[in-house]
């Protein structure tokens, strides 16, 4: 890889993580649309851990509240709210990790590398986030999350596995849909990603150890140049939900999605 291919995979990846408008499947386009090669998953995880680490330092308050909550747990500290909250950020993972497991070891990753999936998937779940940001209500906090709320914030997280669906914009539908506020949204489905997105690298990690050492050095690159374009997006994106709707996310997607059907 050249670094004007690792700089525009950690431009896009950094940008589209999380925005809700899909940042596996832009990752998926970039060979398509470009005279690059393919990146390949092993890339695509690399630089999901570059934004992982920008989630980690942006929230680095209610990451240490969830610290607080898994010593609560094992009874190193006593905070009951954040025990719980913990828990159900476990809970909310373990749908993502199961199948991302069953997809990764059964060998159909590569399969989902598809432009006409990532098409249909921006469209369909573009228009279910639009649905769920207009008539959604706006009454709860993060802190009111619920054992249900968190399964079916969780099991949308999963969906998200297949390109083009967004797993910031899954989440963030569901949790609109259960009546959390825009930005609280957000801020679920980040916490959301550390977990998933952590178990993810430590298997690409396995991966990566018998890579040769240039893909380790691309990996390494286009990880790093990610952390800082996906910090300045998700400082932009918290700002921007305080005051707008997801409506441009909305039409962003459904216009790239009907215009690459046009293009196939």
């Amino acid at each position: 890889m050249t670094f004007l291919q690792e700089l525009l995979i950690a431009l896009v990846q950094g940008i589209t993580e999380f925005l809700p408008i899909s940042s596996s499947g832009h990752l998926i386009l970039i060979p398509k649309l470009t005279d690059f090669p393919d990146q390949g998953p092993l890339i695509d995880v690399a630089v999901h851990v570059g934004s992982l680490l920008a989630i980690i330092l942006y929230f680095r308050k209610d990451v240490m509240g969830l610290a607080r909550g898994g010593f609560a747990s094992v009874g190193l500290a006593k905070d009951d709210a954040q025990r719980r909250l913990f828990w159900f950020v476990v809970i909310g993972t373990i749908p993502a990790v199961a199948l991302g497991l069953f997809l990764k070891l059964g060998g159909y990753l590569e399969g989902f590398r598809s432009t006409q999936l990532v098409a249909t998937n921006l469209i369909v779940f573009g228009i279910l986030l639009g649905l769920a940001d207009r008539f959604g209500k706006e009454t709860k906090a993060y802190e009111d999350m619920t054992l249900r709320d968190a399964i079916l914030v969780g099991l949308a997280q999963a969906m998200a596995l297949i390109p083009g669906t967004s797993r910031s914009g899954a989440t963030m539908t569901a949790a609109r849909a259960l009546g959390y506020q825009r930005v609280e949204s957000a801020r679920f489905s980040f916490l959301l990603a550390i977990p998933a997105v952590a178990g993810a690298g430590l298997l690409a990690a396995f991966d990566l150890a018998d890579a040769t050492a240039q893909m380790q050095q691309d990996a390494i690159v286009a990880g790093i140049l990610t952390f800082f374009t996906a910090l300045a997006t998700m400082v932009f994106l918290m700002n921007f939900l305080k005051k707008a709707s997801m409506l441009v996310f909305v039409i962003y997607r459904v216009a790239l999605g009907a215009a690459l059907l046009a293009f196939l």
